[in-house]
């Protein structure tokens, strides 16, 4: 009996699990890099708690002893659902039997594209990469800025979103400054670093229990973190 071919878009959660359970197609697994991203310890990446291979596994070496997966790395540009196909930016056409689309998520900004040049997002290591850098960048002109002309304007970042992304950053960035304002950044002090959080709604971490997201805020409060809830 010849055996299904599954076509899987997305090496994350929902992709990868999908492969390890079909062990009895032919799978083929898509995606645009070559590796599994730990997405929930991405914010540790963005503020250098971890480095990106403390949380990234390539996907061949995940798949190594399951013979019957197949490792794509491409872009999906199109699919055609009467012929069952999958059309590939670099690669020739994959046919499937049956189709499983675990892209994965992407950040939004209501409407207003134009803030993500501003407002990078959390979704990919490259993101995350690219948010240390500009973090650790927001340090060096502040410690600059004061060193050469004792100005003292305050260090504020701005987070959007009280989920548990927005929550952890909030919190992580305000242990740096603990930790390296002063001992790293002899011109800054912790007092110079302002951490607000917005959030739309009436509170923070929403999909979790309304004692629990009390909590949180008493916490990050308590920590030194403005909380601006029922902010759009």
């Amino acid at each position: 009996m010849t055996r299904k071919r599954v076509v899987i878009i997305g090496g994350g959660f929902g992709g990868m699990t999908a492969a390890r359970f079909l062990r009895d197609a032919e799978v083929i697994l898509i995606d645009r890099t070559n590796h599994h991203v730990f997405q929930p310890f991405l914010y540790q990446v963005a503020t250098a708690a971890l480095s990106p291979s403390d949380i990234a596994w390539p996907l061949r070496t995940l798949f190594r002893s399951q013979s019957n997966v197949r490792v794509v790395m491409d872009d999906v540009v199109a699919i055609n659902r009467t012929a069952r196909v999958v059309q590939l930016r670099d690669s020739a056409p994959i046919s499937f039997d049956a189709l499983i689309l675990a892209p994965g998520s992407r950040h939004a900004y209501f409407g207003h594209d134009e803030w993500e040049p501003l407002a990078p997002g959390l979704k990919t290591m490259a993101d995350a990469v690219h948010l240390r850098e500009r973090m650790l960048l927001a340090f060096e002109v502040a410690e600059r800025q004061r060193a050469e002309t004792g100005a003292q304007n305050r260090l504020t970042f701005v987070i959007v979103g009280g989920g548990p992304t927005g929550v952890e950053l909030a919190g992580s960035l305000l242990e740096i400054g603990k930790k390296a304002m002063g001992p790293d950044y002899p011109h800054l002090r912790l007092k110079d670093l302002s951490i607000i959080l917005v959030e739309v709604g009436p509170r923070i971490l929403s999909g979790f229990d309304a004692k629990l997201s009390a909590k949180a805020l008493t916490v990050l409060e308590r920590m030194g973190v403005t909380v601006k809830l029922n902010h759009r």
